[in-house]
Formats: C-alpha cells, structure tokens, sequence
C-alpha cells in the first residue's frame, strides 16, 4: 500500500520506499498510515534498529529526514488545519509507543512546522537547520545573488574544468571517500549501502552525477544529486585533495541548481550543522530552513 502511495502521492525523496530500502534493508523498516473512510491522512516511516534487549527507532543512514506527511482536505480554515494535524500526529504517536521501544529519534522535513503533539506527549525536540533555494526558474537572478566569492570560484573553475555526466558507482565511491580520509575518519557507510542506493535511484529516474574534468582528463571532484516531485538534494561530493584550488565542486553545486531550474524544483543544499559547511551553503543565496529534530527515551 505505502509503495502504491509513493507512486500517486507527493512523497519526500528521503520517505520514498526505494530509499529506505536502500538504506535501510528492506526488512528494517516500515510505516505507519492513517486513513479514514478509505482516505489516506499521513504517514510516517521509520528505521527500526536492533539494540541490546530491544528495539528503537533511529535516524537512518544517509537520511536527512523523515518524519510525519500529512495529506490534508482541500478548504481547511487555519483552526481545522491544526486539529487535523493534531488528530493525525495523536494516531502516529500511539501507534509508535505500541512498537514497545527502548528510544525514539527522527528528523523531520522542514515542512513540518507543529511539533506540539510530541510536546504534550513528552518528546523533545532540537532545531537543526538546511538551506534551500525555494525558486531557481531565473538562473540570472540567482547568479547575482551568489556572494562575490562563490561568483569568483565560478569564473576560475570555468577555465581548468569542464562539467561532464555519469559515473560507475564504483568510481564516484571512491573519489566520496577521499573527502573522509583527508579529515582522517573513515568513510562512514559501506560501497554495498551506498551501491543499493545509487542503483535504486537510477531505477527510479531521480539520480545524477556531475564531475569536474581538466583537458588532460584528471577528474577533480564530483557530485551526486537526486530530487523528488519538489525538490533536488545535493546528498554528497567528492574532491581530489590535489585539485581543491580548482574551486570545482563550486562549479558542481552551481550544476545542481540548474538541473533544479531545468526540472522546475527548489535546491536542498541538505543542511550542515558544521560551521564551515554552512557558511559555504550560504553564500549561494540559499534560505535558511529550520527542522526538528525529535527524540525521548521510553526505558
């Protein structure tokens, strides 16, 4: 029923059943629908990890967000929306406390703005952040609202690189798991993951990779997007520790937002909390995009 529901309905990339498969297993997650008189209300998926003496439900991996998508009646006054919302949330958060878990801990899209149901029901909540360009139909607009510093890393990435299409998931691995060894961690999820997931998102239509090329074929960095009915998601990147003065991933990001304007979509910069990130983020023009982060310990 909810892979009939992600076909019909507007379903967030990060919800979509051939993520969580992906990311997930496909046997490591599941969800939960409200319906009334044959009308589905909302939905909300969940990863179910494994943990000593139980379970709990968790962020899963690579997933910005998941969290509760309602589906409202068409003519709702503001004080019936939220009564909608509250009876929606209310059926959820039975259902979730009925699974007998140890934890719970998911983020939410930023389109989900009333957490007070969680309130009253004791959860917390932390505020995180992403960035977003909502309009990218005028490309010219928003290439003079990039600060001068992005808008000079263009000009001089234009004349070292050229932009190509398509990589092996092999290859694009790789070069992603350069940018963890020069920070000296290890790559935080296996080629088998990350593989599932490229795979499913090229079955399903909503993956592209861009790389950064010099005329004598050294690839300096490469980025990977995917996007859903509304937006596209740059999810992550790659560089080459001796090309970074090339400036190309900046030229990889500003190929991004154009694939956004050509498919008519918003750009998720898919938020950082990392000082350095969000600055970068920033400096393209992008909206600040506040989201929850909701959690409580039941044992």
């Amino acid at each position: 029923k909810y892979v009939e529901l992600c076909k019909t309905k507007n379903i967030p990339l990060f919800s979509q059943y051939y993520w969580m498969d992906a990311v997930c297993g496909e046997d490591n997650w599941d969800v939960i629908i409200v319906e009334e008189n044959g009308k589905v209300l909302g939905t909300l998926v969940y990863f179910l990890n494994s943990i000593d003496g139980g379970y709990e439900i968790r962020k899963a991996p690579l997933t910005q967000n998941n969290g509760i998508i309602y589906f409202y009646p068409e003519g709702l006054k503001y004080d019936r929306l939220l009564s909608f919302e509250y009876k929606v949330a209310n059926y959820i958060i039975d259902e979730l406390e009925k699974l007998d878990i140890k934890r719970y801990r998911q983020y939410f899209h930023y389109k989900f703005t009333n957490w007070l149901p969680f309130y009253w029901r004791g959860y917390s909540q932390t505020t995180r952040y992403t960035y977003v360009i909502e309009d990218t139909s005028n490309l010219d607009e928003l290439y003079n609202r990039f600060n001068g510093n992005v808008r000079n890393y263009l000009r001089k990435s234009k004349e070292i690189v050229s932009v190509q299409k398509g990589m092996s998931s092999k290859e694009f691995y790789e070069l992603n798991k350069k940018t963890y060894i020069r920070q000296g961690i290890d790559i935080p999820y296996s080629f088998d993951l990350f593989n599932k997931l490229y795979n499913n998102l090229k079955e399903n239509n909503c993956l592209e990779i861009f790389y950064a090329q010099d005329k004598n074929n050294n690839i300096h960095s490469a980025a990977l997007f995917a996007y859903d009915m509304d937006s596209v998601y740059y999810l992550m990147s790659g560089t080459v520790e001796e090309f970074r003065d090339s400036q190309s991933l900046t030229l990889l990001i500003y190929e991004g937002i154009k694939l956004a304007n050509r498919l008519g979509k918003s750009f998720d910069f898919e938020g950082s909390m990392k000082k350095n990130i969000e600055h970068f983020f920033r400096q393209f023009g992008a909206v600040q995009k506040p989201y929850f982060d909701i959690s409580k310990t039941f044992k």
